[in-house]
């Protein structure tokens, strides 16, 4: 396998189709369907399947006996599903199965866009395209296809490869189970598991996530009245909603440091993350916290680093991301509100159960509520995480080769905040599965968040790697 040759052959199919076909993919607002709930009516879904289904199919001759299936279960989200053979001379010296994974739903808009930016309009500045989902996780479908190309191109022997993209992840892929169970006899038993929808701790390096948090939450409300009244003449004698609410979340949340209560929300954590998280630390410095958007004078909750690397990987944390029940402040009367809402997203460590976590927190919230206030806490997600088992020898080794190959520079490990159920999903399924999941989500890219951004080197090395990973897959099992 000539190195240099994958990054060529990659590098200029991302300039010459890839990046276009992202550009168009961020125009469609396909939110994922807890953000749109007549997603199905509104067609976006459709028409972001479409784009990538057509430009896929057209990469598929490469292939001999490939196929691909949008897979469309009743009332569900669809799914494309691509099965490629083992490819190469001596392809039929083994029967493994290599996974690769991502997901083509978006989050909503989210407001703090730049002036020339927006969720819905590519932008392209210097290395980076703008826009919501090119990053989280639309390229993933054309990453892991150009990969595959590449060793094509060289005639480089794989095993069989199975793309799966869903459209539900953004809503904790409620829709997946469903079909890994229908797809189950196709799938087979993955041996190696490839997911390209997590981050990177910087733009240097291959990063490896080590672990991803899992995920419960809802929307919480409480309500005194039956409609709002004077304030003059209620407060002192009503209770505010908001002040309740307040209370409750001190029963999950410390106010003054932002730790969660309950001890039964943590877990102990294991001593290699506890060193792989030091380890980390060391490589990004102030990188673990100045990649935010502080304003002038704000500080991190520490200002040590290794704790803070844990606290968003293995620690659980809350975070307010909606409020209901509120008028703008335009047109704020002077009313005390018969209610206020607000939505919960709780982090919970990777091998805590989110469900029962779920229902722990509700428990929590709903029980006993001051002056008999009608509280509510409706659950939403409850994804649980995923902790990697130790990586074989074989692909430390191609990591470690791939890294210095095309970043230069060696490959570091790193737990992530974020969820992503299906990885978990798997875990449980196929214990045996080795997993390379990495990413391009870095320093300032702001997945969820306004000026989201796709590091376009980053992505063509990531797909680089990747290729390196399954050609040396082969050659391990195949004993070339």
């Amino acid at each position: 396998m000539d190195t240099s040759r994958i990054s060529s052959f990659v590098s200029g199919l991302w300039d010459a189709e890839i990046v276009p076909q992202l550009v168009e993919y961020i125009r469609i607002p396909n939110k994922s369907p807890m953000f749109d709930a007549k997603w199905a009516e509104h067609g976006y879904m459709d028409q972001a399947v479409a784009l990538m289904e057509t430009w896929a199919r057209g990469k598929l001759a490469a292939f001999p006996g490939s196929t691909l299936e949008v897979v469309r279960l009743e009332g569900r989200t669809p799914l494309i599903y691509i099965d490629i053979p083992a490819q190469g001379a001596a392809a039929g010296a083994t029967d493994e199965t290599v996974v690769l994974y991502g997901h083509l739903d978006k989050q909503p808009e989210m407001t703090g866009w730049a002036d020339d930016l927006g969720p819905w309009t590519p932008v392209i500045k210097g290395d980076k395209l703008y826009g919501r989902g090119g990053a989280d996780d639309g390229y993933a479908i054309f990453g892991s296809l150009a990969a595959l190309l590449a060793l094509r191109d060289q005639n480089v022997p794989h095993a069989r490869c199975v793309i799966m993209i869903e459209a539900c992840e953004e809503s904790g892929s409620y829709d997946l189970p469903y079909y890994v169970d229908h797809l189950a006899s196709r799938i087979g038993n993955p041996a190696l598991v490839v997911c390209l929808d997590s981050g990177c701790g910087n733009y240097d390096q291959l990063w490896l996530t080590t672990s991803l948090r899992g995920m419960t939450g809802g929307n919480l409300t409480v309500q005194v009245l039956e409609e709002g009244v004077h304030s003059g003449d209620a407060s002192g004698v009503v209770p505010s909603s908001f002040r309740i609410l307040r209370d409750l979340l001190s029963r999950l949340e410390d106010p003054e440091n932002g730790n969660i209560k309950p001890k039964e929300l943590y877990v102990d954590i294991p001593a290699q993350r506890v060193e792989q998280a030091r380890l980390s630390a060391e490589v990004l410095g102030t990188a673990v916290y100045d990649k935010f958007p502080f304003v002038e004078g704000m500080k991190p909750v520490t200002d040590d680093l290794t704790e803070l690397v844990l606290n968003r990987t293995w620690r659980p944390q809350l975070a307010v991301t909606g409020v209901g029940g509120m008028p703008a402040l335009d047109s704020a009367g002077n009313v005390l509100r018969p209610k206020t809402s607000v939505k919960l997203s709780l982090r919970v460590p990777p091998t805590l159960s989110g469900a029962k976590a779920g229902q722990f927190v509700k428990q929590l919230l709903e029980s006993d509520p001051p002056y008999g206030a009608k509280v509510t806490f409706d659950l939403e997600k409850d994804g649980s995480g995923w902790s990697a088992p130790q990586l074989s020898p074989w692909l430390e080794d191609a990591v470690a080769e791939a890294s210095k190959h095309y970043f230069g520079a060696p490959a570091a490990y790193m737990g992530e905040g974020g969820s992503i159920p299906f990885m978990g999903m798997l875990g449980e399924k196929f214990p045996q599965a080795q997993f390379l999941i990495t990413g391009v989500l870095g320093p300032h890219s702001n997945a969820h968040g306004p000026n989201e951004f796709l590091h376009i080197p980053t992505g063509k090395r990531v797909s680089m790697v990747v290729a390196d990973v399954v050609a040396r897959h082969f050659a391990h099992v195949s004993g070339a």
